[in-house]
């Protein structure tokens, strides 16, 4: 397996902003795909503010941003989506990852790996439809992506351990942490830490105590962030998804049951930061 030398990311939204930057800063030609160019235009500008961030704390050369910039293209055209290495970061939906990957496999030659930023869907069965499925792998990134030093690399039954092992070399050439995780529902960290929302959730649904203050106690106890300040960081529509997921792939066992009041979050359009409102108001 040759050393991966070019990125295309599918999805300019927070993650996939965050992957493409990630990729340009260390010297990757990247293209970053999407359907919608508010979202494509957003995405640049968010980039370009992350480098400059890096330039301010004397981390990168105003030059080296430079570079970095020149080094991404952003595509509304799925044919330009076509690398060593193509990631996707869209919605947490198994038919749409799926189509995703069919056409790709269809740009993309037989040695071009395809990996998935899934939190929570098994990559065993994200690969079953695609084309050659050994070069189907999990890179899973946290939020946000240029600054959580853990990725998380699966292998599903078919993938090829030379694919596992260059994409693991490309995380670290990212300057992150990689750790190899088995194919189970929600891989290492999202089965750790979906609790940290669902009992967060419960407590806030029995009238135990208002998403404030579970927030303020959880932030005393050294967390860096609360679970509902963390939600609407990550995107609360994202991490229903997650959590609905996980809930299917155990068969419904219900210390994984998903939160009514997150479902009417979700209803009610309060993503969290990217829409200006969640259980906070960004507005």
């Amino acid at each position: 397996m040759k050393d991966i030398q070019t990125l295309a990311v599918v999805g300019a939204g927070t993650m996939g902003l965050g992957i493409a930057q990630l990729g340009i800063q260390h010297g990757l030609p990247t293209v970053l795909f999407d359907l919608s160019p508010t979202a494509l235009e957003k995405a640049q500008t968010a980039i370009a503010a992350g480098l400059g961030k890096l330039v301010e704390k004397n981390k990168l050369t105003a030059e080296a941003r430079d570079a970095a910039l020149a080094r991404l293209t952003v595509a509304t055209d799925m044919g330009l989506a076509q690398a060593d290495l193509v990631i996707e970061a869209v919605v947490e939906q198994l038919d749409v990852k799926h189509q995703l990957f069919r056409e790709l496999a269809v740009l993309n030659g037989p040695g071009t790996i395809l990996a998935s930023n899934t939190s929570s869907l098994p990559i065993t069965q994200l690969a079953a439809p695609v084309p050659h499925p050994e070069r189907v792998v999990g890179m899973h990134f946290f939020n946000p992506a240029p600054l959580m030093p853990l990725v998380e690399v699966i292998s599903g039954v078919a993938t090829a351990p030379a694919v596992a092992d260059a994409v693991e070399a490309l995380a670290r050439r990212l300057g992150k942490t990689p750790v190899r995780a088995a194919d189970a529902p929600g891989f290492i960290v999202n089965r750790v830490a979906r609790h940290y929302y669902v009992e967060s959730l419960k407590i806030v649904e029995e009238n135990v105590a208002s998403f404030q203050v579970v927030d303020e106690l959880l932030e005393a106890s050294g967390f860096k962030m609360g679970p509902f300040r963390l939600m609407d960081l990550i995107g609360v529509d994202t991490n229903f998804s997650v959590t609905s997921a996980m809930y299917a792939s155990f068969y419904q066992d219900a210390k994984f049951r998903p939160s009514r009041i997150q479902q009417q979050k979700v209803d009610a359009g309060h993503h969290g930061r990217k829409t200006g409102r969640g259980f906070y108001d960004y507005q």
